[in-house]
């Protein structure tokens, strides 16, 4: 796959030397007016004597100043189109002569957008069958379970019981606290099961747990530790009736027939929602595999850098410090090129079809998102508004809506197999 050489580009610049001489008169007299040199008063050093003293700083300034001017003005000229900040080489810069300079850099890729209207691409429309709603609604009926003391006997599987846990061994930091434990359930560690079954309330039982060394809980992770489960409060999950009056209790429906047909409506849109996501994957892949061109190394640095910094955010989310692993990261992002050069050659032939096709984010789409933001930061729109104009979020939040609207058109326009 061709990466970056087609959009690799040098220059050689000169700055003529009456600009140099202009730069360098107002780079000294503005260090002249911000030093102070014993015997002069502010401002009043000769010149001579600023030139010879801050000779290097003076050097540095204009070349600061002129330096970002003069490439700027040639590509300009030149109607390039520059990725990144350039590479300064060969740089002349001797007394009474012009500056020269050679500038390498890249330029955004320059390519002839296929055809992109009728891409092949697998997908059917999902159904919904019974077996998938009893489960959606049976779900529904356990988040509105209530919880029933039952008088003293034996536990038996399926109770949910309250049981004082307390660590005797094999922990630095002891665990000494009430938990809420369903006997026989899956989640449940095997020997608590085994431990609790048949016991009685204030029974104390002791059992050794030997946990993984990949447990989630990293205390307890490669750990034998032994337990006191003593029971307190058993308790029977009673479910709620499947009837008119359950979709009632809900809210928005009049009976159970109005409810199966939303629930219904909703599974049928989330696996819509998967399956034209998958698709819309796939039609990228095509949109990729018909259009072979460049790609700048910057474009490609900076989007390894933005899947990098999100696998950061990952880990962090998951209670997990980065700086705490062993991580090589040139390996990393080495092994994150692939599917970086894929996002950016996208994302680049999505803008190509979005502006063939007049396709761009509205006034009110963004404004929409930027509702839902709120809501979902529980802010107000114009306090949400600030902040994301402040972070320069709005742009990506416009670029992002145009893109998915893009992959929208390509979707529909799509050949559609089974």
């Amino acid at each position: 796959m061709a990466v970056a050489e087609d959009c690799k580009r040098s220059l050689e610049i000169e700055i003529p030397l009456e600009e140099v001489e202009r730069a360098r008169e107002r780079v000294t007299n503005s260090i002249k007016q911000r030093v102070r040199l014993p015997g002069f008063r502010p401002g009043k050093a000769p010149l001579n004597l600023i030139q010879s003293r801050f000779e290097s700083e003076i050097r540095s300034e204009v070349l600061d100043l002129l330096l970002p001017q003069a490439f700027r003005e040639r590509v300009q000229k030149e109607e390039l189109k520059v990725v990144g900040s350039p590479n300064i080489t060969d740089l002349h810069f001797d007394p009474g002569e012009p500056i020269r300079f050679k500038a390498d850099f890249e330029v955004a890729p320059e390519f002839e957008l296929g055809d992109y209207r009728g891409l092949p691409v697998k997908y059917e429309e999902p159904t919904v069958n019974d077996e998938e709603l009893s489960k959606r609604l049976d779900a529904m009926r356990e988040n509105k379970a209530e919880y029933v003391n039952l008088d003293p006997r034996p536990i038996e599987n399926g109770d949910h019981v309250l049981v004082h846990l307390k660590s005797v061994a094999g922990l630095a930091e002891p665990i000494d606290q009430d938990v809420q434990i369903e006997v026989g359930a899956e989640q449940t560690l095997p020997e608590f099961n085994a431990a609790l079954t048949g016991a009685s309330p204030d029974d104390v039982k002791q059992v050794d747990v030997t946990y993984p060394e990949d447990y989630a809980q990293e205390r307890l992770a490669g750990k034998t530790v032994q337990f006191e489960l003593t029971p307190k409060i058993v308790r029977k999950k009673e479910l709620p009736v499947l009837d008119d009056e359950f979709a009632r209790d809900l809210g928005d429906y009049q009976n159970l027939e109005e409810l199966r047909e939303a629930v219904r409506k909703t599974i049928f849109q989330e696996k819509q929602y998967a399956a034209q996501q998958q698709a819309k994957e796939e039609l990228i892949d095509r949109l990729v595999e018909r259009n072979e061109f460049s790609v700048p190394e910057a474009y490609i640095d900076r989007q390894i850098e933005n899947q990098v910094r999100m696998r950061l955010r990952d880990l962090t989310g998951q209670g997990i410090d980065p700086s705490n692993l062993k991580l090589d990261w040139e390996k990393i992002k080495e092994s994150q090129r692939e599917k970086a050069v894929r996002s950016v050659r996208a994302s680049l032939l999505l803008e190509k079809v979005a502006e063939r096709e007049g396709i761009a984010a509205t006034k009110d789409e963004v404004d929409r998102e930027v509702q839902r933001i709120a809501r979902q930061e529980r802010e107000a729109v114009p306090v949400t508004r600030a902040r994301l104009e402040k972070e320069g979020t709005l742009g990506r939040i416009a670029g992002h809506i145009q893109t998915e609207k893009t992959l929208h058109a390509l979707f529909e326009q799509a050949e559609k197999q089974a």
